[in-house]
């Protein structure tokens, strides 16, 4: 009965590591990788047993057979220098998320509209004065035209929000420029329209930032010289607030977006409250003496650069995943709010200018001269500039919602490097982050953190994206004609014939002021995607398993004995260790010792041959006194012999206790390593030889 018991319970370990009474494996059966073994133990009794389960491992947990988990126990770091780094990240980022927490990582519309909409509201703190800028050259008699061109502008605005609630409608899982132009024009397009849209991010952070520091220097003149180190700050901070994953930038982001609506809703309706009843006079009138005539091209000019205000727009058609369900209905109201909030600040602002008789000054943001008319030297004043600044530095938010997402679309489409794919601990697209986090330092440092000078390459890019996802919208409703394709593609067509207009006239004007560095850098950017796509797909193309190639498959996989070469710096236990790592291996190994000094190169053959009998020692004499190159040589030697397949190069590689002990020692099995690891048909392996204290 005992030996029936016996034999159940080896049955019910299939095949894991067991043990009888003494603790030895049972060498019956193949044991199996692991976490855990069944152990037989004796009771008190005489002829008494039971099967004890032994786990190996604190931090994996079983899920089913052949499935583990690693838990959160295996992600802490063991060394006190990797547990305080683990630490200050967790401060700064705050405590990793599982993936599994994806799905409560979802935003509502009231968070959707700070994190996507920031963007867009923020630029009516600035949209007005670059029209002012612009129109000032022909002298302060050009002003009347301000609020014509606002009302133009705020009328586009209105068709590209209505034409991308459509596409909204269409691509309920998401439906940036370069989906739906990929999914309707093909890739050129789509390239050319995520390469638009990837430097107008770039530069959707660098002007927003430098706005928004331009209003904490109208407020304070005294930090007007580290206009640029508050810049750098404000960027690495927006960054490092984005690494903590999107919910939780959602919450940080909501109070300075109301706050900034609500102050400039109170500015507009006290400004406008006391037009009305005469308590509110103009600005002290300056008159700037025209520079320029005043031409349709000037008004153009003057239209493009207030086109600013439009960016933004597409944020929330891109963003679609990130709403809570049902996604594309929230994502079309919030859109909406967005729509109206915006275009009553844009004209609002515009209105208020005019009446008061606004001109732009090189020291006073448009905003800050109306604020202050209308408040006074009051609280309300810096309460104003301080929203105004919170919400332009803050807009630097929507592009980096969206610039990860868009890298991790080119990314899965293997246009950029796969590792724009990655989720960091906070489930945020940890690289797209970085990599936006640093280019826009780059550009803002370049530009001196200057708002004027930025503008004319914004909203060229962003206008070529609506152009391109309005026309593969109008392809859409004519090929697939999908109920009510007859208005969805009156609408679309209308906003692609729109935005095209605009994206004509926005680079022709700027093209001058700096446009012509956006034109270059699109194509030069799309090459380089066709460039990584080639590779990638180059790669799949040489690892792709053919139909009937199965046997080819098996023939690769069949084990077979690679030529073992062990490189060796004397003989002690660490070499000894490595040969009896390469014995297993395979029964032919070379052990191969490059030495400058002959002498010593025969001491240690005669001592080799004394102690290792099995295993020839090869003395290569280096009279350069290099060690990689020699030994390289003979790999590649050894390699082309025939019969010889893969040669596998065995390192001995001692590791240290502490850290600061690592540079004590050559490196040479990193440097060994890194050399071998460009050679064909060669394979390396590190044997580890820990040191104690």
């Amino acid at each position: 009965m005992q030996d029936q018991e016996r034999t159940d319970a080896r049955r019910e370990t299939n095949g894991r590591v067991r043990a009888d009474g003494t603790g030895r494996a049972d060498a019956t059966h193949q044991p199996e990788a692991d976490i855990e073994y069944r152990q037989f133990v004796r009771g008190r009794r005489s002829g008494e047993q039971y099967v004890r389960i032994v786990r190996t491992s604190t931090g994996i947990r079983r899920r089913g057979r052949g499935h583990l988990e690693a838990t959160r126990e295996v992600f802490r770091p063991r060394h006190p220098i990797g547990r305080f780094l683990a630490y200050t990240k967790q401060i700064l980022l705050g405590e990793p998320l599982a993936t599994a927490q994806l799905a409560h990582e979802r935003l509502t519309k009231v968070k959707a509209l700070a994190v996507f909409s920031s963007d867009a509201l923020s630029s009516s703190a600035y949209a007005t004065e670059e029209i002012l800028l612009v129109l000032v050259l022909a002298g302060t008699g050009a002003l009347s035209l301000t609020i014509p061109i606002s009302i133009a502008i705020a009328t586009l605005l209105a068709i590209v929000a209505f034409s991308y609630r459509q596409t909204i409608r269409a691509y309920p899982q998401g439906g940036g420029s370069y989906i739906v132009t990929k999914d309707n024009l093909g890739t050129w397009p789509s390239l050319v329209a995520a390469s638009a849209l990837l430097i107008d991010y770039v530069l959707t952070v660098a002007v927003s930032i430098s706005a928004g520091v331009a209003a904490v220097t109208s407020a304070i003149p005294p930090l007007l010289p580290y206009t640029v180190e508050l810049a750098v700050g404000f960027v690495i901070l927006i960054t490092l607030i984005n690494l903590r994953g999107v919910r939780e930038s959602g919450t940080i982001f909501a109070a300075p977006t109301y706050l900034f609506i609500g102050s400039i809703v109170l500015m507009l309706v006290a400004g406008i409250a006391r037009l009305a009843i005469g308590d509110l006079p103009p600005v002290p009138a300056r008159e700037v003496v025209a520079s320029e005539p005043l031409t349709v091209f000037l008004v153009l000019r003057a239209f493009a650069s207030g086109c600013a205000a439009l960016t933004g727009t597409e944020a929330i058609s891109d963003g679609v995943p990130a709403f809570k369900p049902p996604e594309w209905v929230n994502a079309r109201t919030t859109l909406s709010w967005m729509a109206i909030i915006l275009g009553v600040l844009f004209l609002g602002i515009s209105a208020l200018a005019r009446a008061l008789q606004i001109v732009p000054l090189e020291d006073e943001t448009v905003v800050s001269q109306i604020a202050r008319a209308v408040f006074g030297d009051t609280p309300l004043y810096y309460v104003t500039q301080a929203a105004t600044m919170a919400i332009l530095v803050l807009a630097a938010n929507t592009s980096f919602s969206d610039f990860p997402r868009l890298s991790y679309f080119l990314a899965r489409d293997h246009f950029l490097p796969h590792q724009f794919q990655f989720r960091g601990d906070r489930l945020a697209f940890s690289t797209g982050i970085l990599a936006l986090g640093l280019v826009s330092i780059a550009v803002v440092v370049h530009f001196g953190a200057e708002t004027h000078a930025l503008i004319p390459l914004y909203a060229v890019g962003v206008f070529t994206a609506f152009t391109l996802s309005q026309a593969s919208m109008v392809r859409r409703w004519w090929t697939r004609r999908e109920p009510g394709w007859h208005r969805s593609m009156i609408i679309n067509g209308i906003g692609a014939t729109a935005t095209g207009i605009v994206a004509i006239v926005i680079a022709s004007a700027k093209f001058a002021h700096g446009a012509w560095i956006v034109l270059v850098l699109v194509p030069i950017l799309v090459m380089i995607m066709r460039a990584v796509n080639r590779h990638y797909s180059a790669v799949a193309e040489q690892l792709a398993i053919e139909d009937g190639g199965e046997e080819e498959l098996a023939a690769i996989a069949e084990p077979t004995k690679p030529a073992v070469i062990v490189p060796v710096a004397g003989l002690d236990r660490a070499t000894a260790h490595t040969i009896a790592v390469a014995r297993s291996l395979s029964p032919t190994i070379t052990a191969v010792h490059v030495t400058d000094d002959p002498e010593e190169g025969q001491e240690l053959q005669r001592r080799w041959e004394e102690t290792i009998k099995d295993v020839p020692l090869l003395v290569l004499d280096s009279p350069y006194r290099s060690l990689v190159t020699p030994l390289l040589a003979f790999v590649d030697a050894v390699r082309q012999r025939p019969g010889t397949g893969t040669v596998l190069v065995v390192l001995s590689e001692y590791v240290p206790r502490h850290f600061w002990e690592y540079p004590l020692h050559n490196q040479s099995a990193l440097r060994l390593k890194t050399a071998l690891f460009f050679r064909p048909n060669t394979a390396v392996m590190d044997v580890p030889y820990h040191l104690e204290r």
